[in-house]
């Protein structure tokens, strides 16, 4: 009996190892590694109510996945802005340089720059090291600007160092930045290219990208995109302590050190962002760790129970979201198989195949205005850059050009559902876009459009009056204000 057990282990040990490789993961029913499917259809449920927030979710348990969903338009195959998780991914740079001898995260911060550095550095300036950048304690009292257009290794020592280094935790984007130009600077790489080999190739990440800075320089802080899986494989990379495939990718004492509270950043015993930070990754509650991102990026590891949780969102609340993940999920990722619930197991996988993020309802019995559809709605100047609008009937649905900023985008507004399209979206240019429409009310014409690599959702609305056309803007969630400036426009 106990070479029975004993074997079974094994073939447990090398179906697991075999299925990592750079492909797929491994998929699973839930109950053979120890979750209901009833918990996790709740779970999703949970999810789903979160007002469209959620764009995807992905639960990897003993290196199996167990539970995977997009909420449409978002689909598997969409890369998605990550925001702040890209931090991780850089602090993974730093580990696979330090173990080649390249650096040391006792290195002294200004002696990668010297050219760059200011005519009198201060004493904390020139005391700081690799290890403050990783720790976010670099001793800056605010941040100096991380937009790409301004940030530089020059603007980063240029900005004052009140408190002593590794004194004073300051959440600090442009110090990941910085680690991002020292690994270049030391490799020749910047962080995509040097990440290609160690990281993206072993996993099976494919076609991940990650904006630069004017000089060329990965921003670090901010900008990798990559799929949801991706997320999941790399928070599977730190759940085993390093290993891939069988190799030991990335050194386990970087993964510890990583990982581990190397600074104090508050005392809130019901917050997420006090527990404590480590290299790029926050502490979290119940003995995990993450990476994450703005408006709801998240790659969760849970090492006592030995899973992974990717989500990917556009969210206003994203304590909001942990506190679901604590309640409804962690306590029920128990430690052995259960029995089989089929008939849980078909609602779940029902359930996911639904989601989808709520688009305009249209009204009953209201259809578009006589002489309104194909004319142009011509704008005066305005701070969006927007010049005019022009709907059109196709099919069962609508067909929305805009001109903005001299370029001209065409998307198609389905009823009910979303129907993708490529275009512009504010800053981006000739991204994956998806949109739906309908006529929501009298005179009025409804459109929700998404940026399907970015968390943001777009809901624009066109109210026809006697006078003219009034246009009414709002996003799901921004750095700023959220609702844009009401604009009134004319029918040519």
């Amino acid at each position: 009996m106990k070479i029975l057990f004993r074997f079974v282990g094994l073939l447990w040990v090398l179906m697991r190892v075999a299925g990592q490789g750079n492909g797929p993961l491994p998929r699973a029913t839930p109950e053979s590694q120890g979750v209901s499917s009833e918990v996790l259809l709740k779970f999703v449920e949970a999810l789903d109510q979160r007002g469209g927030g959620v764009h995807s979710v992905m639960l990897v348990r003993r290196g199996s996945v167990v539970l995977e969903g997009w909420w449409a338009p978002y689909e598997a195959g969409s890369l998605h802005e990550l925001y702040s998780l890209s931090k991780s991914f850089t602090s993974t740079a730093v580990g696979f340089a330090a173990a080649e001898g390249k650096l040391t995260v006792d290195d002294e911060v200004m002696g990668f720059f010297p050219g760059d550095a200011p005519g009198s550095p201060s004493a904390n300036l020139k005391s700081m090291r690799v290890r403050d950048l990783l720790t976010m304690s670099t001793g800056h009292q605010d941040e100096t600007s991380a937009s790409a257009d301004k940030i530089s290794p020059a603007s980063f020592l240029a900005h004052p160092v009140p408190h002593k280094p590794g004194t004073h935790f300051k959440y600090n984007t442009p110090a990941t930045f910085m680690l991002s130009a020292i690994v270049q600077k030391q490799t020749g790489q910047n962080v995509l290219d040097y990440l290609q080999s160690r990281l993206f190739s072993p996993l099976g990440i494919r076609g991940p990208t990650w904006s630069t800075n004017a000089g060329g320089i990965s921003l670090g802080g901010y900008g990798l995109k990559v799929r949801t899986e991706d997320i999941a494989k790399f928070g599977q990379l730190y759940l085993q302590k390093g290993r891939w495939d069988g190799r030991q990718l990335l050194p386990e004492s970087w993964v510890t050190m990583a990982t581990s509270r190397q600074v104090s950043n508050g005392s809130n015993p019901k917050s997420d962002w006090d527990q404590g930070y480590g290299f790029q990754f926050w502490r979290c509650r119940n003995g995990a760790y993450r990476g994450d991102g703005a408006f709801g990026q998240y790659c969760i590891v849970f090492p006592e129970q030995d899973a992974v949780l990717a989500i990917t969102s556009g969210l206003r609340d994203m304590q909001g979201v942990l506190d679901l993940v604590w309640t409804e999920l962690l306590p029920n990722l128990g430690r052995k198989p259960i029995r089989k619930n089929n008939a849980a197991h078909v609602r779940l996988t029902e359930k996911l195949a639904r989601l989808a993020l709520p688009t305009p309802v249209a009204a009953a019995g209201v259809s578009a205005p006589a002489g309104v559809v194909g004319r142009r709605i011509v704008f005066p100047a305005n701070d969006a850059g927007l010049g005019s609008i022009q709907i059109d009937a196709e099919g069962e649905g609508w067909v929305v050009t805009r001109s903005a900023n001299g370029r001209e985008s065409r998307l198609g507004c389905a009823t009910g559902r979303w129907q993708r399209a490529r275009g512009d979206f504010g800053p981006y240019v000739d991204v994956p876009l998806s949109g739906a429409g309908a006529w929501t009310a009298d005179r009025t014409f409804t459109m929700a459009v998404a940026a399907t690599e970015t968390p943001f959702v777009q809901t624009l609305r066109l109210r026809f009056e006697a006078d003219g056309v009034v246009l009414e803007s709002e996003s799901n969630v921004g750095f700023g204000a959220t609702k844009g400036a009401t604009l009134r426009g004319r029918l040519e």
